[in-house]
C-alpha cells in the first residue's frame, strides 16, 4: 500500500473544512470576538423571556420579542464566531451595518427622551387628574396599575379640589373595565365618588387622552396625567398632540424586573406614534 509522504499536501478539491489556526498569544479577529458577545447577549435575552413567562404576571405577549431577539442574536453571533460571513458581498455587509447603526442610534435617542420624563412631578392645584388605565385582574389592579393609583391617591388627598378622571375600557382578559376598577379602588381608599369621572371607552393611550379630553376644557383647565415612569414621555407628547394646553406629568414607579421589557415596548410605541402623526 502506498503511504503518503509527510511533505505531500491534500488536494484542495478534497478538503471539506477550513480550519483557522491562531498563533499562541495572538488575538482572534474582531468579528470572532463580536460573535462571542452576540452569542452571550442572545442567551441573556432568551433567559429574560423565560423569566417573564414563568415568574411575572403579564397582560400581553410582547415579552416574546425577547425570545425572538435572542434567537436572532445567537444566529448572527454564530455566523460571526464561525467566520461564515467572510464571503458575503460587500453591499450586504454595508447595508446590514447601516441598518444596525440606524436602529441603535434611534434606540439610544428615544430611550433618552423616555428617561427625561422618568421623574415627572406635578404642581399642586390642578383642575383634573387623569389616571391612565392598565390591566385589571380578578383580584384587583395589576401591579403597574396599582402603582399609578397609589401615586394619584396621594395627589388627590393633597389637592381636595382636583377631580379625577379614570380612563380605560374592559379588555377580553379583564373582569371589569379598567376605569371601573380604578373607581372602586379610589373610593375604597377614601376619595369621594363625586370627585371621580369614568371614561370607559378607550382602548389605548391615545384614546385615553382623546376621550378624557371630552370631559374637560383642554385649552383652559390644568391637567395632571398619572402613569408609570417609562410611559410618561409618550403620554405627555400624546396629550400635547390632543390639544391639552396646560398638562403636567406625575410619574409612578415601575416593577424593576419588567422595566427592560417596558422600555423596549415604549420605544416601539414612540416610533409608531411618531410615524402616524400622533405627535
Amino acid at each position: 500500500m502506498h503511504k503518503r509522504r509527510r511533505d505531500e499536501l491534500i488536494p484542495f478539491n478534497k478538503t471539506k473544512r477550513v480550519i483557522y489556526v491562531y498563533r499562541r498569544g495572538k488575538k482572534r479577529p474582531a468579528s470572532v470576538r463580536a460573535g462571542g458577545i452576540l452569542l452571550g447577549l442572545g442567551i441573556l435575552c432568551l433567559l429574560y423571556c423565560l423569566f417573564i413567562l414563568l415568574f411575572v404576571s403579564f397582560g400581553s405577549w410582547f415579552f416574546l420579542i425577547w425570545g425572538l431577539g435572542g434567537l436572532l442574536l445567537m444566529g448572527w453571533g454564530g455566523l460571526l464566531f464561525g467566520q461564515r460571513t467572510e464571503n458575503l458581498p460587500g453591499w450586504v455587509k454595508i447595508g446590514w451595518g447601516v441598518l444596525v447603526g440606524v436602529g441603535l442610534t434611534a434606540l439610544v435617542v428615544v430611550e433618552g427622551l423616555i428617561f427625561s420624563e422618568f421623574g415627572a412631578k406635578a404642581r399642586p392645584g390642578a383642575d383634573y387628574c387623569i389616571i391612565l388605565g392598565a390591566q385589571m385582574k380578578a383580584s384587583g389592579p395589576s401591579n403597574m396599575l396599582q402603582r399609578r393609583l397609589d401615586r394619584a391617591l396621594v395627589y388627590l388627598q393633597e389637592n381636595p379640589e382636583t377631580v379625577a378622571i379614570v380612563s380605560g375600557c374592559q379588555g377580553s382578559n379583564e373582569p371589569v373595565s379598567e376605569a371601573r376598577g380604578m373607581y372602586d379602588y379610589l373610593v375604597g381608599a377614601g376619595i369621594a365618588p363625586e370627585r371621580i369621572l369614568l371614561e370607559e371607552a378607550s382602548r389605548n393611550t391615545c384614546e385615553n387622552l382623546e376621550f378624557s379630553g371630552r370631559l374637560l376644557n383642554r385649552q383652559e383647565n390644568t391637567v395632571v396625567v398619572v402613569t408609570n415612569n417609562f410611559h410618561m414621555f409618550r403620554a405627555l407628547r400624546l396629550a400635547d398632540g390632543a390639544g391639552y394646553g396646560h398638562v403636567q406629568g406625575l410619574s409612578a414607579s415601575s416593577y424593576p424586573w419588567t422595566l427592560p421589557n417596558n422600555l423596549l415596548r415604549e420605544f416601539m410605541g414612540v416610533i409608531k406614534d411618531f410615524m402616524v402623526g400622533h405627535f
